[in-house]
């Protein structure tokens, strides 16, 4: 069952998610098991919604990349942030 994650990082910029996706996400893509990527500044926030193919795709990519390539970088967005996780019951696109 798809598993979606929003997270939200208080006064985040622009430039801090750039540097975090340069880090944890594969050149042009997504990482596997991701199957949905949206980012923006709303209300001064960074917000990131992820959907994953399951719940075990998430926790690979937490434990194994996300967690460990903002601990690397130098201007990354501040942590931990906001987070929302729950299963999807209905996901379409266009």
């Amino acid at each position: 069952m798809a598993y979606a994650i929003v997270h939200t990082f208080k006064g985040a910029t622009k430039d801090q998610y750039d540097n975090a996706v340069a880090a944890v996400h594969p050149k042009g893509g997504l990482p596997p098991g991701q199957t949905f990527h949206v980012a923006g500044i709303a209300g001064g926030d960074l917000v990131i919604v992820a959907v994953f193919d399951s719940e075990a795709s998430w926790d690979t990519f937490r434990d194994g990349k996300l967690l460990p390539g903002l601990a690397s970088l130098e201007n990354g967005p501040p942590s931990p942030p906001e987070q929302v996780a729950f299963e999807v019951h209905n996901l379409q696109s266009a």
